[in-house]
């Protein structure tokens, strides 16, 4: 089924909303190529058609309605994020962090590190309990003190400083209008309430479950006066409207009063919040320049390692269908995760190795580990020039985190993935929004082994992420591919899986976001996603040695690609995502659920 809308804001939201309205379609028993149609441009759009791709189609809107008004790819982004805010509160907003990665048509990279800190009295004791263990699970995730300084807001200003082409205030209006004038609640954000967001306290609690005990129905339309007040305040005044005194005092006070685990954060804390533009991490992979963010996200030098240790492979020969394919994917995960816990962390506090990791020696050395018979009875991380020895801790996943992807009719593109962490992040709400949980992306425990783990809690430290929005350059230096993706560790694998589907196996980015993933984060084991078309692989996996495990994953992602002289929009069919361009296509997608109710991403 195909829709079209027309020119303006409200039609393209009416649109929208009947999209989302077939986020319950019958589960897809494989994936497939999205179904696009072109309709008559506007006069006014360019000839190549600005495109969003967004987790939720009311957000994909928002941005088209910024390009529509003449906004550039940065607008359209930050309209988008601002709108997720609004309809999926349960995975990003201003409460959180992001990373923006942003190419103008000559190839130009900008990255903006807009992670969450830690508060200035943080140490490491932060998570450690009376017995000097870290604290469980349960009780790190939620809470004032798994809470760290915000810097979405910090992340969009900068990049509207630097790339913006609309007025400050006008990338705010779609996301107030959503808030003000209300949305209906989806499937996802309702069963994401019910099963993860029963932590919420204050004007949250209100909201979301309105009677108390029951979350607000699916169906519902919902209005959020508190978050149109607040995002009406910084398209007004601007920054300083969230990290100025007042604001500033309102989030520490709503963390140090916090039902659970209060925290010691400061009103200084952060009003001191400042973004951080970083080098990008770039380099090649069958002669694609692919580019990402570099610490203290993971995920840009984590990518690139499992496709450079796999490049000695013929994967195209090999296929999709290959058990050996999907092998040796898993083994290159394996390597390197483990490089990945050892060494990347907040490159303010300690010295991440990133061209010693990324050294074709190095990689061709890790490479060599690979066997296609036979799987690694153990991984130990390699020896990176620059690296000095440290200790290893595991791996952690959590479930929140929005991604999007926009590109504008001047070829400037935009990836960006935002987050509060899990879902509703910490449970506490101020103004609006949900303040998130990205602490505990720390190692609670501060030393292994007689070693400072590099990523333990200190002070003003960013801790150490899996994001990894991704730039894709062809052989010819012209934008091919714009993606990212949520779902916590999973983020690494879900857009490595899907740059060997593009670049190796020829797939559209719809078929290879859609296509199934084995995640092999360490050793020995791992999941092969349960539902998918992976899953009669597992007797040959085995075969090889693999340990794996059929397990529902929580996966979502976004992307747009350049074919045939335009932009088309891929989203994830486990998602309610969409694109959408402002000629008035509209992907439609048959979308796949799973065991956890399309809450889990």
């Amino acid at each position: 089924m195909l829709k079209r809308f027309l020119p303006g804001p409200a039609a393209a939201l009416a649109a929208a909303l009947a999209l989302s309205a077939c986020a319950t379609a019958p589960v897809a028993t494989r994936p497939q190529q999205a179904s696009v149609a072109p309709a008559s441009a506007p006069a006014s759009a360019p000839a190549v058609p600005g495109i969003v791709s967004a987790a939720d189609p009311r957000a994909a809107a928002a941005g088209v309605e910024i390009l529509r008004k003449g906004g550039s790819a940065t607008d359209a982004a930050i309209a988008t994020m601002l709108a997720l805010n609004v309809v999926e509160p349960q995975n990003s907003g201003v409460g959180g962090g992001t990373f923006f990665v942003r190419s103008d048509a000559k190839g130009a990279l900008t990255t903006i590190d807009g992670r969450e800190t830690a508060p200035a009295t943080a140490g490491p004791g932060w998570f450690l309990g009376a017995d000097g263990k870290p604290l469980p699970p349960g009780e790190l995730m939620v809470g004032g003190k798994s809470a760290g300084v915000p810097g979405s807001v910090a992340t969009i200003a900068m990049a509207h400083a630097r790339f913006g082409k609309l007025p400050w205030a006008d990338v705010f209006a779609p996301a107030i209008r959503l808030a003000r004038e209300g949305f209906t609640v989806s499937a996802r954000m309702h069963n994401g309430l019910d099963l993860y967001g029963r932590h919420v306290e204050g004007w949250a609690k209100r909201v979301y479950f309105p009677d108390g005990v029951n979350p607000v129905a699916q169906g519902t339309t919902l209005r959020m006066p508190e978050l149109a007040d607040t995002l009406e305040r910084i398209a007004r005044e601007g920054p300083s409207a969230f990290y100025g005194a007042r604001s500033a005092q309102r989030i520490a006070t709503a963390l140090s009063k916090a039902e659970r685990s209060p925290s010691p954060i400061t009103a200084q804390d952060v009003s001191r919040y400042t973004a951080k533009e970083r080098d990008p991490v770039c380099g090649t992979y069958r002669m694609y320049r692919i580019c990402g963010m570099g610490p203290p996200s993971s995920g840009g030098i984590t990518v690139l390692m499992i496709l450079k240790q796999l490049e000695r492979f013929d994967m195209a020969k090999l296929g999709r269908n290959s058990p050996v394919a999907w092998h040796l994917v898993a083994e290159s995960e394996r390597l390197a995760y483990a490089d990945r816990d050892l060494y990347i962390a907040d490159p303010a506090f300690v010295q991440v190795p990133v061209a010693g990791l990324l050294a074709p020696d190095y990689l061709a050395a890790r490479s060599a580990l690979i066997d296609p018979q036979h799987t690694l009875g153990t991984i130990e991380p390699g020896h990176p020039q620059g690296a000095p020895e440290r200790a290893r801790a595991p791996y952690k996943d959590d479930p929140g985190t929005s991604d999007l992807a926009v590109a504008d009719g001047s070829s400037e593109v935009v990836s960006a993935t935002t987050t509060i962490n899990g879902y509703f992040g910490s449970g506490v709400a101020v103004d609006g929004y949900m303040l998130n949980n990205e602490l505990p992306d720390f190692d609670a425990a501060p030393a292994r082994n007689g070693y400072l783990v590099v990523n333990r809690v200190e002070g003003g430290k960013r801790p150490r992420s899996s994001m990894a929005p991704t730039i894709v350059y062809d052989p010819a230096g012209k934008v091919r591919l714009v993606i990212g993706a949520a779902g916590g560790s999973t983020i690494i694998c879900q857009v490595a899986k899907a740059l060997i589907g593009v670049i190796d196996w020829k797939l559209s980015a719809q078929d290879a976001i859609a296509m199934g993933l084995v995640f092999a984060p360490g050793s020995p084991g791992g999941a092969i996603e349960q539902g998918s078309e992976l899953v009669p692989l597992l007797p040959q996996l085995q075969a090889l040695g693999e340990t794996l495990k059929v397990a529902p994953l929580g996966l979502k992602a976004n992307a747009v690609e350049y074919v045939g002289g335009r932009w088309v929009g891929a989203a994830d069919p486990r998602s309610e995502g969409v694109a959408m361009d402002t000629a008035g296509t509209i992907t439609i997608i048959e979308r796949r659920t799973n065991e956890l109710n399309g809450a889990h991403e």
